[in-house]
Order: C-alpha cells, then structure tokens, then sequence
C-alpha cells in the first residue's frame, strides 16, 4: 500500500513512467514536473515553491485556480445531484442555456439554442454534425495553424499534420487555407501595403469551375462551412488584422457558407471581449467553447448555433449525444461561471485592456532589450513572444524550449524569495512563448511575469 501523503515527486514519475500511457503530452518533458497545489495564478511544487502560472491550464481557468465561487458551487452539486443520465432534465441545465442564450443575444442580436458535450474536440465534432445536418455537405475549410482537437472528425480539420499520420488516410480533410500572419506573412507580403491580399485570394476561389471547389452555374461551394479560431491558439496566439474576418464573412454569406468559429480556448474574456469573434464584428453561424466555462473543473464544451440550424425540427432529438453530455457537475460549475461574467462583464471588459497594455509595454521592453525577441503581439490577455535568432526573424524553438524547461527549474527570483514560471509554446515553427494569465492578474504579477522572463531571456541568451 502507498502512502498518498509521503510519495516522493520522483515515486510519482517512476510510477507513471511505467503503468501509465505515454500517448498523451507529459512525456513530451524527459523529466515531467509534479505539482502539489495551486491557488490564484500561481502552482506549488513539493517544497512549496510558487510558479507563476502563465498558461493557466491552456486557457481552461480564467477565473483564477480555486475560485472560491466555483469550487464552492460544485462541491453543492456533489452533495446534492453529482449524477444525472442526460436523458433527464435538472434546473441548471436549462438556467445555464438561458443565461448563455441572453448574453449572446444581447452581443450578437441573434436568436440561438445552446448544446452540451464533455470536451474542446466533442464541441467540434457535433459542430460538424450541425453543419453536415443542415447542408448535407461534409467539407470544410479551415486555417493553417488552427487547431479544433484530436478526435478523428476535429483532426480532419486541424492543418498539422502530426496529428493525423498515425491513423490512416482522411478522406474528409478540410481545405487549409492561409491565415493571415502578418509578421510571417504567406505570401510575403507586407501588412501596411498588401491591400487585404490574403482575403482577396481566398475570394479568387469562387471565380471559376476550374478552381476545383465552386460551380458558377449553381452557385455551389464543395465546402459549405469554415472554421476558425479568431486568434490561432496552438498556431501561436496570432490575431487577424482587424477588418480580416468582416471582409471574410461577406465572402462566405455571397457563396452561402456557414462561418463555425471555435471559441474554445479563446472565449471567456480571454481576449477582453466575452467572445474574441466580438473583436471583429461579426456574428458566427455556429460557436463551440468549452475549457474555462467551468474554470478547469470539470469537462464540459458545448455549441451555440443559430436558430435555423439547431431548430428541433432541424436537429432532432438524439442528433448528438454523450452519457456526459450535460453532467450536473460540469453544468453547475458553468452555471456560476456564468453568473460571475452577468455580474462582471462591464468591468472585465474595462480592466483587461488596461492591464493588457501594462503586460505589453513590459513584453515591448523585452524587445527592445533582447534581439532574440522577433515580435510581440496579441489582444487582452492572449499574448505572444515569437523568439528568434540574432537576426530577428529566423526561428528559434531551441530559445523557446529552453524557457519553458528552465522556468520550471524553480530557481528564478522574485522580491528575494524562489520561484519559478510556467509557460506554454506554440506557433508555426514552436517558437512562440503563449502568455494566458488569470483574468484577475495583478499589476504586481504583470511586473513579476515580465521580471522572470527577462531573468530567463537573460540567463539563457548569454
């Protein structure tokens, strides 16, 4: 028998190493990290040490880890109704559809109906559901770099390759299409002179049969639905140039094509606005989200679509199901998610650009300071530092790599005292530091974050 209390990190790891999967991403790290704790925006090692946490379960806690609210809310749902076969209803689940269905009307000024599931990737699959079930079509356009999950329908639709090469041929495989990344530009171009020419390209597809996709004389696309993150998550926290997605929604409503846009890891305030898509004015047909709608504490996604396409005459009863679904547990803790962003959302959306702009004048001081700092960008709180070499513009994973590694070490200082700094990393080429802090992030730990970053940038570019 083991004693849970007095388990050493190393126990923990030999333990894993052997019994468990290692299909999964720990094992990314020779030499994963064991944490103990958290509390705000920060974990706890064994010896207690704080690392500023600056990816925040990959964007899943928002609100901050341990949210007193949200934990409390649950812990009432554990002791009252922790299990419901979805097949019955209880009162949150229509109270939280309710309150999500009137804020987004209250944004969008569009009628719609919610639907749960139990994860980012489900969301995405019974998205596609919506989508095949009202055009009958099953092709979709998507971005390079965007990333919709890892099941095999939402793989389809994400650009990496990696993440399909082990299972076979997908014959459903979206068409990838350019996003526009204007520090990177794909067709090398520049930002202040192109004249929208990423979004004039894509329109180039509907001049022609011999296009491959559209037939001028029906006026039918092959691709009925495009997907998009309106900032690239994995792709590396890129944002759009503000008229990009107006400019591409004409486009899609000329030609009848649904806009499926995946609020997963970006919805929630993540960006200052209760959805990033609010950013550029355009209302979706369709919006998946999941990960911090219960703050991290238990699986729950869903979708909210536009009345014609989710109507109960459109999509019957049984059209998409899970035995978790619409978990009390999960639906609880969205619940309060939710009631806390009806009681914040004037002040969130106040206070995020602020401090954004204090945690982006310190990443621009980065730059100035440091060649390898190529580029730094982002809206609200999805922020980015592309690192590079001397030149400032050729990649360096190995630089991006190591920050996270040596964050980790736990031996970076801060006010006299220990501490470490947890990051994350994404982009095309791996090389961008992904920054997502809690939303209620103090000015004092923007100045911490950036402090420790320097010391690593520091130590590690010697």
């Amino acid at each position: 028998m083991i004693d849970l209390d007095l388990i050493s990190d190393e126990e923990v790891k030999a333990l894993d190493s052997e019994y468990s999967s290692w299909g999964d991403t720990v094992h990314y790290s020779a030499d994963p990290k064991v944490f103990r704790s958290c509390e705000g925006s920060y974990m706890y090692d064994s010896k207690d040490t704080p690392y500023l946490d600056l990816q925040m379960m990959y964007s899943a806690c928002n609100f901050g880890y341990r949210n007193k609210r949200i934990t409390d809310a649950v812990i009432d749902q554990m002791n009252t109704l922790p299990q419901l076969t979805p097949k019955f209803l209880q009162q949150y689940k229509s109270l939280l559809s309710k309150k999500m269905c009137d804020i987004i009307d209250q944004r969008f000024h569009e009628k719609g109906r919610m639907h749960f599931n139990v994860g980012g990737a489900q969301a995405t699959e019974d998205a596609i559901k919506i989508v095949r079930n009202y055009t009958h079509r099953n092709g979709f356009f998507a971005f390079q770099g965007g990333y919709h999950g890892r099941t095999i329908g939402a793989t389809a639709l994400t650009s990496s390759f990696r993440y399909r090469e082990k299972y076979g041929h997908f014959g459903d495989r979206a068409n990838f299409v350019p996003f526009p990344y204007c520090f990177r530009c794909p067709y090398g171009m520049n930002c202040e002179s192109c004249n929208h020419f990423c979004v004039k390209q894509f329109a180039r597809n509907f001049e022609s049969e011999y296009k491959a996709i559209y037939d001028p004389k029906t006026g039918e696309c092959e691709y009925k639905a495009f997907i998009a993150e309106p900032i690239l998550g994995t792709g590396g926290y890129i944002d759009a140039p503000k008229w990009y997605f107006k400019e591409l929604k004409e486009i899609l409503d000329e030609h009848n094509i649904m806009l499926v846009i995946d609020e997963i890891q970006m919805g929630m305030f993540r960006t200052g606005k209760l959805w990033a898509i609010e950013n550029y004015d355009v209302v979706p047909d369709v919006m998946t989200f999941a990960k911090s709608i219960t703050n991290g504490m238990n699986p729950l996604s869903g979708l909210w679509a536009k009345e014609k396409y989710i109507s109960p005459k459109v999509f019957t009863p049984g059209s998409a199901h899970s035995t978790y679904c619409s978990n009390p547990i999960g639906i609880r803790a969205a619940h309060e998610v939710m009631s806390i962003v009806e009681e914040s959302q004037h002040d969130l959306e106040r206070e995020i650009p602020i401090k954004s702009e204090r945690f982006m004048n310190g990443l621009k001081y980065l730059k100035s300071k440091y060649k390898q700092v190529g580029d730094v960008g982002g809206i609200g709180f999805a922020l980015r530092i592309e690192l590079t070499q001397e030149d400032g513009y050729t990649p360096n994973r190995e630089l991006c790599d190591a920050m996270q590694e040596e964050g980790l070490k736990g031996d970076l200082t801060y006010n006299g005292k220990k501490c470490g700094l947890v990051l994350n990393n994404g982009g095309f080429y791996k090389n961008v530091i992904t920054l997502v802090p809690q939303l209620y992030i103090s000015n004092e730990e923007i100045d911490m974050a950036i402090e420790l970053l320097d010391q690593l940038l520091g130590r590690l570019t010697k």
